[in-house]
């Protein structure tokens, strides 16, 4: 039998249910083999052969996989959650495919037109404390709405403070917003968000790596937190305290290599010294407004910026490195998103970034503000 897209999505979920299989390791069994339906039959020398499977561990998936039918498994789960996606589905976002553990399935609840509006646009994560003060709530309201009228995406949490202000503001302003959840996507946590919850189900989209019916769990919001992550293009972390959620998710979003902003706040409170930490770390300062949409490329001044230097202008010498090649032909002569060249290119991002900087100081492409690539040519 041919493989197609059901069995592709069998195997996602079937790889997923096998003890001491994680999201990384998946990952890497997918690109090892170039496909989860290929390496279900694969042999115990070739699954060895990956990165992270010990002899110990090979054992116990072959003992596991030969009880366990993919295609049964998958239709009995597609009658209790029916609305999920695996990265063999064509709704499951790129972007948050390359970032090194991505969730094997994400489930959804409202709008998923939403997650295919993700992909052609910019999506911004916001995220802080719970507890914020009036200025932090004041100015994640102020830079929301700034995103949503430029027509940014906003992914958060759905918690209490940064996060609901965050999700409430763009609605308000008839924005999109995406909640990423650390309970099933039927399971409104906390309680006092059950009307924010509602409103996001009909004008938003609401995900969770979790099936259907699964309560709040302690470990569950930090590894949820990757996914707000992965979904965006940056993080904006409006205020936190220095032992904060928010602060895991602006260094996983520096590791994906994804931008990072933090708002200064003043050294006596310490609802901002996580943020000023970030600052110290390398995040980018959030002044106003207007200069984080300019850092975005948000703004049609900074998305028009085409001119480009002569010298930079030269043909590609033909011994050029293949991946090299092929990331050069990835990119265009207008304005080029990362996460639109990752979905061209299915190489891991730190390949992509690396490769662009190599190009960049070959002079074949040029990075624009807000992480945008042109080619020179």
């Amino acid at each position: 039998m041919g493989l197609t897209l059901a069995n592709e999505r069998a195997y996602w979920l079937a790889w997923s249910r096998l003890k001491g299989v994680g999201p990384v390791l998946q990952k890497r069994i997918y690109e090892h083999f170039g496909g989860l339906a290929i390496a279900w039959t694969a042999s115990a020398a070739a699954l060895q052969q990956v990165d992270g499977l010990g002899q110990g561990l090979v054992s116990s998936i072959l003992q596991q996989r030969s009880s366990v039918s993919p295609e049964a498994l998958l239709s009995a789960h597609e009658d209790q959650c029916p609305a999920f996606w695996t990265p063999a589905d064509p709704g499951y976002p790129a972007l948050l495919l390359a970032i090194p553990d991505p969730p094997p399935l994400l489930y959804y609840r409202g709008r998923p037109e939403l997650m295919a509006d993700l992909e052609a646009g910019v999506a911004v994560g916001i995220v802080g404390t719970r507890n914020p003060s009036d200025y932090g709530r004041r100015w994640t309201r102020k830079l929301t709405c700034s995103l949503v009228k430029n027509g940014v995406i906003i992914v958060s949490g759905l918690a209490e403070g940064v996060d609901r202000e965050a999700h409430l503001s763009t609605l308000e302003a008839g924005g999109r917003t995406i909640a990423v959840l650390g309970t099933g996507v039927d399971v409104v946590y906390p309680w006092s968000n059950r009307a924010l919850y509602d409103r996001i189900e009909q004008e938003g989209l609401l995900v969770s790596e979790y099936p259907n019916g699964t309560a709040p769990d302690r470990p569950h919001f930090p590894r949820r937190n990757r996914i707000i992550a992965g979904l965006s293009r940056a993080v904006l972390v409006a205020e936190a305290p220095l032992r904060s959620g928010a602060l895991i998710t602006a260094r996983l979003a520096n590791d994906y290599g994804r931008e990072v902003y933090a708002l200064p706040g003043s050294l006596d409170n310490p609802r901002c010294l996580g943020c000023l930490s970030l600052i110290n770390e390398g995040a980018q300062l959030i002044l106003d407004d207007e200069t984080l949409l300019q850092g975005l490329g948000t703004l049609p001044a900074t998305q028009g910026a085409t001119s480009l230097p002569e010298s930079a202008r030269q043909l590609p010498p033909p011994d050029l490195d293949p991946l090299l090649q092929q990331v050069l032909q990835a990119v265009t002569r207008e304005p080029v998103k990362v996460d639109h060249l990752a979905q061209q290119v299915p190489i891991p991002t730190g390949s992509l970034l690396g490769a662009l900087v190599q190009l960049e100081l070959l002079g074949f492409v040029v990075q624009l503000p807000g992480t945008l690539y042109q080619r020179c040519q």
